[in-house]
């Protein structure tokens, strides 16, 4: 490049052909081994690629303008368009790593003429060579990799914005859905590699540039048209088929579009069965198209196995609607909140036994020792799918690996780490012993003993294994032995019978998509309070509006609550104590005014998320609300 600076036009000409050279590229910026030669093979680029940043960034700069820009149009008109499906060899496709650093193709300017045809030049390459190249880049530096991704994701969001208003309509389409199956290639190598965290490929902007509810609809139909074997009726591309580029709130639209057509489904069948019904003089065999629970408060748990056992899995589909007995309360949506509330309260109690609370984590699993019937756990597995499928979210401290198992994720240590601290530490100083001493020093062997009731049993984790030592050269294999215990063995016809409901009710490739931790936080919520965003979206009805001197006391001694006592409030009001996976944006409640002394308590219609608050005067009055909150259940819940 410092020849450049003094060059002659005939010198800077030459190096004009030069760059115009596939050859030359490829040829250029070899990683020389010590010995001094280069290796290139399926594994190994065997490219320096900050050598050729190097370059990259000297034609950046203005002195080499002219050179930049014939290089440009090198690329746009003859490497690009060239590069053919099946390199002659493995040296030849350098290429593809080389113009993947080029600084341009982040430029949106060139996002039509440089960076999309590389994309589809990639996708183009046959079998063999397109494996090399997931081979390089699962080697690749993961910045390398990360800005990569990120300039695809651009180009995406690019194509979906300012695309639309210059380009044809069928040129956006084909783009959008080239850049999609890149950045869907590289998500394959990402899933091995591990050079970014999955959610570095989520677009967040794609809600609000998307309709995900017709964009679902779109994918729906398309996949049924394709299980009919009749022609697809659009063909323009949709964002639900690349799943990975979606975050939790995106796909949690989808479960909720997949769930309402379900349910529209299940609706229309059994209106369709109905008239028939009429038709035929049989009005007794009619269908209620909704789900409809009968329950008794002090009966809950016998109830619910009673009602769902008598259902068939296209009723669990539809609505659901709960009547709890001797109560005229119309269900729209708070005594659904409340029936799950109680019933997983109770199907949760320690007499049970059939669910163990470490003490370190306060969090539940399995049981391994319990005396009720297993149709109690596929009870709450179907409890925790109706709550998911009608967008209810429920009090479980179940930890992220029973979410990893519902996604067929395999548990790992830190799992252990979450669900028993103690147990996952003492694992973890097994594995980091440095000494040759390891039998010595743990004195343990390939078993382990579990305390029932007062009762010791020893439990062997392979056949034989109180004979087999834990030493330096098996301890792996005893932590793997472990885990597949706890997780696995220990509980497997419990938790089969909990997945079995689960995946009655919400199974499906829908499912799939989910992240572990996106899926636990369908069933129960999360944690990211923000209560002035709550105070935010609030509605006032009737005297009341956020200026009234009530409702401006209400929220300062609010804001004064501790945490437990505000989550305690939110459950008085909501029916739960946690907040959608939607965050606290899409949680609206609504204060207004009633006619009431001072000396009565609030009252909470849960259905609603509606705060009937008398009109009280001071701040000690509204501190009174602590007592409300105290006695939300069966409190006015309506």
């Amino acid at each position: 490049m410092k020849l450049l600076e003094g060059s002659d036009s005939g010198i800077t000409n030459d190096i004009i052909l030069l760059l115009s050279s596939t050859a030359c590229w490829n040829a250029s910026f070899l990683d020389l081994s010590d010995d001094g030669h280069f290796k290139t093979n399926p594994k190994i680029p065997g490219i320096d690629l900050r050598s050729v940043r190097v370059v990259f960034d000297t034609l950046m700069k203005p002195a080499f303008s002219r050179l930049l820009e014939q290089a440009t149009k090198s690329f746009e008109s003859l490497l690009i368009p060239q590069l053919p499906p099946s390199p002659p060899d493995v040296e030849a496709m350098r290429i593809y790593l080389i113009l993947s650093e080029c600084p341009v193709l982040q430029d949106s300017k060139y996002y039509i003429t440089l960076t999309i045809p590389l994309a589809m030049a990639i996708l183009r390459l046959d079998t063999n060579p397109s494996k090399v190249l997931d081979n390089w880049w699962s080697l690749m530096d993961c910045s390398v990799f990360s800005r990569l991704v990120e300039m695809y994701k651009s180009i995406v969001v690019f194509l979906l914005t300012s695309g639309k208003a210059v380009l044809i309509p069928v040129f956006v389409d084909s783009y959008i859905s080239a850049t999609l199956k890149l950045l869907e290639k590289l998500h394959k190598v990402n899933q091995k590699a591990q050079h970014v965290e999955y959610n570095r490929f989520y677009i967040p902007d794609i809600s609000n540039l998307v309709d995900i509810q017709e964009d679902y609809l779109k994918w729906f139909l398309s996949k049924a048209e394709i299980k009919m074997r009749s022609p697809p009726v659009q063909s323009s591309v949709t964002l639900c088929a690349y799943p990975f580029i979606l975050n939790a709130q995106a796909k949690t639209t989808m479960l909720q579009t997949d769930a309402e057509l379900q349910m529209q489904m299940a609706v229309s069948g059994a209106n369709l069965h109905n008239v028939f019904m009429l038709l035929t003089l049989e009005p007794l065999l009619a269908r209620n198209p909704f789900l409809v629970l009968h329950v008794r408060r002090d009966h809950l748990v016998s109830d619910a196995l009673r009602e769902l056992t008598i259902y068939s899995d296209i009723d669990l589909k539809k609505p659901l609607k709960v009547i709890f007995d001797g109560e005229e309360a119309v269900d729209a949506g708070g005594v659904t909140k409340e029936f799950f509330l109680l019933l997983l309260k109770e199907l949760m109690d320690p007499v049970y036994g059939m669910f163990t609370q470490n003490t370190d984590s306060n969090l539940l699993w399995f049981s391994d020792k319990c005396f009720v019937e297993h149709n109690w756990f596929h009870l709450i597995g179907i409890i925790c799918g109706l709550a998911i499928y009608n967008s209810t979210v429920v009090d479980l401290h179940f930890p992220l690996v029973l979410y990893k198992k519902l996604l067929d994720v395999c548990p790992s240590l830190e799992d252990l780490k979450e669900l028993s601290p103690t147990e996952g530490r003492s694992l973890q100083q097994l594995l980091d012993y440095e000494g040759d001493d390891v039998e010595e020093t743990f004195c343990l062997n390939f078993a382990i003993t579990r305390e029932y009731y007062g009762l010791t049993e020893v439990k062997e984790l392979v056949p034989g294994g109180e004979n087999i030592s834990v030493h330096k050269g098996n301890r792996e294999e005893f932590v793997e032995a472990y885990l597949n215990y706890v997780f696995s063995d220990s509980v497997k016809e419990l938790y089969s019978a909990f997945s079995s409901g689960f995946l009655k009710v919400c199974g499906g490739k829908i499912l799939s998509l989910f992240q572990p931790s996106e899926l636990m936080a369908m069933v129960v919520g999360n944690n990211n309070y923000n209560w002035e965003e709550m105070e935010k979206n609030a509605v006032y009805k009737g005297e009341y509006s956020a200026s009234h001197p009530t409702v401006k006391m209400f929220w300062e001694v609010f804001h004064e609550f501790p945490l437990e006592k505000k989550k305690q409030f939110l459950l008085f009001l909501t029916g739960s104590d946690r907040i959608p996976i939607h965050g606290m944006a899409s949680l609206r409640i609504i204060i207004q005014s009633t006619a009431a002394e001072e000396h009565y308590l609030p009252v909470a219609h849960t259905c609603y998320n509606l705060l009937d608050m008398p009109r009280y005067q001071t701040k000690d009055t509204l501190r009174r609300l602590t007592q409300a909150v105290e006695q939300y259940e069966g409190f006015s819940l309506v």
